[in-house]
C-alpha cells in the first residue's frame, strides 16, 4: 500500500476512495439511528437561523463526512508538494490523513473540527507562504480573519491564533505592523458579530463567549483506555518519526526545517486546545489529524525496511478496522 502511494500517481484518488470505504465500512455497519451535527458554537447560532442538527441521516452524514475528508486528503497532498516538504512528489500526505481520519467513530461524522481543517489547511497555504514574502500584513490580516470564522464554528480554534505570531517568528523579522494586522483580521470578524447581537438586543451576552476560555486545565479525564489500543501504532510511527526527522534535520532546506517546527507547534496547540469544552470530545482531535498526516508521510517517504515499513502501516489498517467492530 505504502508503495502504491509514494509514487505521485493521480489514478490514486481512485485507491484512496476505496480505503475510506473500506476504513468506515465497520461503523457505517452499526450507526446509530440518529447522529447530531453541530456546525456552529452556540454564540452563533443566531447566524444559522434553521433547524439542521438532524437534517441528515446517519448514512448520509457518514457519507457526507467521508467526501470532505476525500477533498481535504487531496488539499493537503497539493500543501505538501507545493512546498516541497518531503523532497519529493507523492501521495503519501493524502493516504496518511484518510487512514487517520479513520482512528475513531466520532472522527467519521460530520462535525465542527471537520469543516474547521479547511480552514487550517488554507491557513497553511498562507503561514508557508510568508517565508518568502515581503510584506506579510495582509496575510496577517487574512489569518485573523480564517481564525475569527473557525471560532465560530468551534471555539478552540481561537488557540491557532498563536500560530500565527509563531509563523512571524519563525519565517520573518519582527515587524510591529504585521503582529498587529491579525489582530485587527480576528477583531474584524467580531465587530461584525457584536452588531448582530446588538441588532438583536443581545450584547449584554456577547461578552460571555469567551467565559470557556477561563476553564482550568483538567486534572484527569474519565476514559477506558482499551477503546484506545488503536493509538498504539500511531505513536510507534509518531517516535519513528522523529527519529527520522532528527537524522535528516540539518540536510534539509531551512524553508522546511521551520515548516516542520510550525507544523508541530500547530499540532500541539491543536492537542492541548480541547479542555475549553465542557465534555470531553474526541472529535476535538481531528484537528491534530493535518499536521499528523504530514508527520507520518516524512517517516514513510523517508523509510527503507519496505516489508517493516508496509507491515507497520498494515497493523494500523488492521486496528483501525477491528476497533470500529470491537468497542469495550
Amino acid at each position: 500500500m505504502i508503495s502504491i502511494f509514494k509514487i505521485y500517481n493521480p489514478l490514486n484518488i481512485l485507491w484512496l476512495a476505496v480505503l475510506l470505504f473500506i476504513t468506515r465500512i465497520g461503523y457505517v455497519i452499526q450507526a446509530p439511528d440518529k447522529l447530531e451535527f453541530i456546525f456552529v458554537e452556540p454564540f452563533a447560532r443566531l447566524l444559522v437561523p434553521v433547524s439542521y442538527e438532524y437534517a441528515f441521516s446517519p448514512i448520509l452524514n457518514i457519507f457526507l463526512a467521508g467526501v470532505l475528508v476525500l477533498i481535504q486528503a487531496v488539499f493537503i497532498n497539493y500543501l505538501v508538494n507545493h512546498f516541497n516538504l518531503l523532497g519529493k512528489p507523492t501521495f503519501l500526505p493524502a493516504l496518511m490523513y484518510v487512514t487517520l481520519t479513520a482512528l475513531f467513530k466520532p472522527f467519521m461524522v460530520l462535525s465542527a473540527p471537520l469543516f474547521c481543517n479547511f480552514l487550517l489547511i488554507w491557513m497553511l497555504f498562507k503561514l508557508f507562504s510568508l517565508y518568502k514574502s515581503d510584506d506579510a500584513k495582509s496575510t496577517a490580516y487574512d489569518l485573523g480573519i480564517i481564525v475569527a470564522v473557525g471560532s465560530l464554528l468551534y471555539l478552540p480554534y481561537i488557540y491557532l491564533f498563536l500560530s500565527i505570531w509563531i509563523a512571524l517568528i519563525l519565517f520573518k523579522p519582527f515587524n510591529w505592523r504585521e503582529w498587529v494586522s491579525g489582530i485587527l483580521g480576528y477583531l474584524t470578524v467580531f465587530f461584525f458579530l457584536a452588531v448582530f447581537y446588538y441588532l438583536n438586543n443581545r450584547l449584554g451576552s456577547f461578552y460571555n463567549i469567551w467565559a470557556p476560555l477561563g476553564t482550568k486545565f483538567p486534572n484527569r479525564i474519565n476514559i477506558n483506555y482499551i477503546n484506545y489500543l488503536v493509538l498504539v501504532p500511531v505513536l510507534l510511527i509518531l517516535v519513528l518519526y522523529f527519529f527520522k526527522l532528527q537524522q535528516n534535520y540539518l540536510k534539509s532546506y531551512v524553508q522546511v526545517r521551520k515548516s516542520f517546527q510550525l507544523l508541530f507547534i500547530i499540532f500541539l496547540i491543536a492537542a492541548f486546545s480541547f479542555y475549553v469544552k465542557r465534555e470531553f470530545n474526541l472529535n476535538h482531535f481531528l484537528l491534530c489529524a493535518v499536521p499528523a498526516a504530514v508527520f507520518f508521510s516524512y517517516y514513510f517517504v523517508n523509510a527503507t525496511v519496505k516489508w517493516f515499513y508496509e507491515s507497520l502501516y498494515l497493523l494500523l489498517l488492521i486496528s483501525i478496522i477491528y476497533f470500529q467492530f470491537n468497542t469495550f
